[in-house]
């Protein structure tokens, strides 16, 4: 074989070789930071993964949030307004809108206790809004009860 022929051969290779690393190298980066939604229901059948960041959703059950006077700690529930529900604990300063009945998203990692311990809520913004992933899944739970 030819030097030119040779050169070029191996200048292919690398080229290749390089381009695979990088791909592979931008993809393990990108599955490691994608941050799936977990409905109330898939928590509680154990779908979510465990000390992985997720984000769940569901409306805040009435006459759960219990917050301690000297902390900024907040525990709540979060359920789907049926039966499945699990428990939420976040230390922050909570956003304005949230209260008890309204749809929250909150992001975090699931507990080998089976606790959310949420890094951010995030909570509606109007009357009329409800986060995407949280008014799709009542939506598709409404429709899967129907006789």
């Amino acid at each position: 074989m030819k030097t030119h022929r040779r050169n070029q051969l191996l200048l292919v290779l690398v080229l290749i070789v390089g381009a695979g690393s990088t791909l592979a190298l931008v993809l393990q980066a990108l599955n490691e930071n994608i941050n799936l939604f977990y409905s109330p229901a898939q928590v509680m059948a154990g779908e979510a993964p465990i000390n992985k960041r997720i984000r769940a959703g569901g409306m805040v059950l009435m006459d759960s949030v219990q917050r301690p006077d000297n902390s900024l700690r907040v525990k709540f529930l979060i359920g789907d307004l049926k039966s499945a529900q699990f428990p939420v604990v976040f230390e922050g300063i909570l956003p304005d809108l949230f209260r008890e009945g309204q749809g929250v998203v909150a992001e975090g990692r699931l507990d080998q206790a089976g606790v959310f311990v949420a890094d951010e809520v995030l909570a509606k913004h109007d009357e009329n809004y409800m986060p995407p992933e949280v008014a799709q899944v009542m939506a598709s739970d409404k429709v899967s009860n129907l006789p």
